[in-house]
């Protein structure tokens, strides 16, 4: 007979757990047998007595119990996760490659709830979110050197969410030698991590795939220029295919097609990295923090982008209202002078009002409550409105959100809005969420954070 304490689900609840959903809230437990150990495990049975599963419990916490387990378990020993990692490895080595540095375990998605643990090469980085995860650490550390053989581990447990659980915010070295600086290769481009002062785990692994996806966006701009291609035959019979400009001139920029990208909340400038191997011609990445651009001008470098990047420090809403009133007030100009009225040119406008071809918007979540949802949302509004306002005629808008309480449909909604009140006409050429290292449970809406989209952007007047 088991000696785990167990508890009993409401009758009347929803069947979340069978559905797949491994949380287990305060209000839907009816009782408990035996007595429970906070961050141990328990048995969870239905309102008949039926086991469900089994996870670790504590009271302190709104969600109860997770469940790691759908039957009997009777530790979360060393081998229960060496088989868990050796699962998760598999996963990320048919789809990712064996040495490929990603997410290595996702938490709930990866049935391991409450532990998060990121490869940058050889140093893993993880995260303990949870108690159960916090006592059981000694068990899940040994598997990870069992499984991995990292070089390092290194943890940043530095989360608001682990004060939820009871606990205090951590971070160090777990184990072996890791440097606070690591240089790993996304998508053929070399990204430098830092896992101690990097947000989150030091880089974020979930747009992988979506900033591989920009690639058609970039090139493809060189008639907008009046630069086209000819054939011309040389003295000796040899022909050769040639950009020339309407002038008739050869161009000798090897970018001359490529697009002009502004890349918002750059953080590492990893969306710049992508823009400019693809061949963009200039982009502009922006960050708020001179800390993260510290980082993205190294990136920038290391790839040899140095000279079509340029960075600026400010604050991505106001720089797009900036860069929006120096355009309104070019047009302005503009208008005037074709109507013979006299302008005051002797006033300097109030920005450049630049305009780009591709504008990628990749925010921090603006809303970690469902209480910030509409706030959030005016946020999302205010900044992809912004954008489409700055996008040449028939540009690209990249954008995203990983507010999990804004839901898919309320983002898209979101935008629709924001293309009407810029005049604007949107098609949708792309509609993701996060990569394959962060797999998603059915039935966990939790883990449906990531919302990316490209859209096709043209002016109402012009169709």
């Amino acid at each position: 007979m088991s000696i785990q304490a167990s508890v009993w689900l409401n009758k009347g609840r929803r069947p979340r757990l069978e559905e797949g959903h491994p949380w287990i809230f305060a209000n839907e437990i009816a009782k408990t047998e035996g007595e429970p150990t906070p961050g141990q495990l328990v048995e969870v049975k239905d309102h008949r007595g039926q086991l469900l599963g089994t996870g670790y419990w504590n009271p302190a916490s709104q969600i109860t119990v997770r469940i790691v387990a759908y039957g009997a378990l009777e530790a979360m020993d060393t081998s229960f996760f060496h088989n868990r990692f050796e699962r998760a490895r598999a996963h990320r080595s048919r789809f990712l490659g064996e040495e490929t540095s990603c997410r290595l375990v996702y938490g709930e998605a990866d049935f391991l709830p409450g532990l998060v643990v990121d490869r940058f090469n050889d140093i893993l980085v993880v995260q303990v979110l949870t108690l159960g995860m916090e006592i059981a650490k000694e068990a899940w550390l040994a598997a990870l050197i069992e499984v991995f053989a990292p070089r390092g581990i290194y943890e940043r447990s530095d989360v608001g969410v682990r004060t939820l659980e009871g606990l205090e915010e951590r971070t160090g070295v777990l184990y072996g030698e890791c440097p606070r600086h690591v240089e790993i290769v996304e998508n053929g481009l070399k990204v430098q991590v830092d896992i101690e002062a990097g947000q989150k785990t030091g880089y974020f692994f979930d747009q992988r795939e979506n900033r591989a996806s920009i690639k058609p966006l970039v090139k493809g701009w060189g008639s907008r220029s009046g630069i086209k291609l000819v054939t011309q035959v040389s003295d000796d019979g040899v022909s050769q295919t040639i950009p020339v400009n309407e002038k008739g001139s050869t161009v000798t920029f090897p970018y001359w097609d490529g697009a002009t990208v502004l890349e918002c909340f750059a953080h590492t400038g990893s969306f710049t990295l992508h823009a400019c191997d693809y061949g963009a011609k200039k982009v502009t990445c922006l960050d708020i923090s001179e800390h993260a651009l510290v980082t993205a001008r190294h990136n920038v470098e290391i790839n040899g982008f140095t000279d079509r990047v340029e960075f600026v420090a400010a604050d991505a809403f106001e720089y797009l209202r900036q860069q929006v009133a120096g355009r309104d007030e070019r047009q302005t100009r503009a208008n005037a002078k074709i109507s013979g009225i006299k302008v005051d040119t002797s006033k300097p406008l109030a920005s450049e009002g630049r305009t780009w071809d591709v504008i990628i918007l990749d925010p921090p979540a603006f809303a970690k409550t469902k209480r910030a949802v509409e706030g959030a949302c005016r946020g999302y509004k205010d900044i992809n409105l912004q954008a489409m306002k700055l996008l040449n005629e028939g540009g690209y808008l990249v954008t995203a959100s990983c507010s999990y309480h804004v839901r898919p449909e309320l983002f898209l909604e979101t935008i629709q809005e924001a293309a009407k009140d810029a005049g604007k006409i949107i098609r949708r050429i792309e509609w993701r969420g996060a990569g394959k290292d962060h797999p998603q449970l059915a039935g966990v809406e939790e883990g449906h954070y990531l919302k990316f989209g490209i859209f096709e952007v043209r002016s109402r007047k012009e169709l």
